[in-house]
């Protein structure tokens, strides 16, 4: 019965435009939460290197702490689980969406409702923050486009908070 299920977008799937913004939602990916006391550890499991400074991204993969990582991928990409090392790999696909925040007024959008001052925050840079009383992780992905990645039983609260900050 639950292959007949068709999942629903808890945001709008056409962007949200105003003058100098957009915020639109990002295609689907596979996200999935890593934890391991060494790095080396990861990179030998995923065969690629990772961040290891908190705070950075590398590949889409985000350093959210000394021992925490955030993988965002392509639907289907094999991930392996790392079964019998001391790492932990989680799927978590399901539990978030991204909306993407670009324009000029991007940063200007973001801290309407979040205390870091993103106009400083270095392209590449990724961190863990909240949106008023939302958590959320936050990319800068260029000058003017960041990646918000929000849970799914937030983004409909998220996307209205940040379209109203856009409208004034």
């Amino acid at each position: 019965m639950s292959e007949a299920l068709i999942r629903q977008e808890p945001v709008s799937e056409t962007p949200f435009a105003a003058e100098g913004i957009r915020i639109s939602l990002a295609p689907p990916m596979q996200r999935h939460a890593l934890r391991a006391r060494n790095a080396e550890d990861l990179e030998r499991l995923l065969k690629v290197k990772i961040p290891t400074k908190v705070g950075t991204s590398q590949g889409g993969i985000l350093c959210l702490g000394p021992d925490e990582w955030y993988l965002r991928s392509a639907i289907g990409t094999a991930i392996p689980t790392g079964e019998g090392l001391p790492l932990a790999v989680t799927d978590i696909s399901d539990r978030s969406i991204c909306l993407i925040v670009e324009g000029p007024r991007a940063s200007e959008i973001l801290m309407a409702g979040c205390p870091l001052d993103l106009d400083q925050f270095a392209v590449g840079r990724a961190t863990r923050t909240i949106y008023e009383t939302v958590e959320i992780i936050v990319m800068r992905d260029a000058e003017d486009r960041f990646h918000v990645e929000v849970w799914r039983s937030f983004a409909a609260w998220l996307w209205m908070a940040m379209t109203t900050a856009a409208r004034h």
